[in-house]
């Protein structure tokens, strides 16, 4: 079970559906772990082609494997639109400690709608003697003797 720190940079998208009727899109996303959720900032009239180049950390505490990034649309009349969502299995990096910029499909309804690049590095947390963890296999007792009786 990974315990540590996931840090997400949140780099660009591309190819994204640009809807709005007068304006270019003013893209935005969610990044959702678990029950922690971060916000980026919103591009303004960025279109199709946003850049971010943010970072951020999600703690990981259990075997949840997934990131999920849905990517908005800010409106300022009406409510904002879903463009997408991409959901980046965790897995990879848990095991390799990072993953350089990769693109990931944007989705919606089961539709190719764009890509975005993120890159991901997992920091494991370090264990003090005595920490309980899922590796040790000799918890909850003896696993050989040291001397015969």
């Amino acid at each position: 079970m990974p315990r540590g720190t996931l840090e997400v940079i949140l780099i660009s998208a591309k190819g994204l559906d640009d809807n709005d009727f007068l304006s270019s899109i003013d893209p935005y996303v969610i990044l959702t772990y678990r029950a922690q959720e971060h916000k980026s900032t919103v591009q303004e009239d960025a279109g199709s082609n946003p850049q971010w180049n943010e970072t951020f950390l999600f703690t990981v505490s259990d075997s949840a494997s997934e990131l999920n990034l849905r990517i908005m649309d800010k409106d300022n009349v009406s409510q904002d639109d879903c463009l997408g969502e991409a959901i980046i299995p965790l897995g990879a990096v848990f095991e390799e400690g990072s993953l350089p910029e990769t693109p990931y499909k944007v989705v919606k309804e089961q539709e190719y709608c764009g890509e975005i690049k993120v890159a991901l590095t997992f920091t494991a947390e370090k264990n003090d003697e005595g920490d309980y963890t899922a590796h040790d296999e000799s918890y909850g007792g003896w696993t050989e003797s040291s001397r015969e009786f």
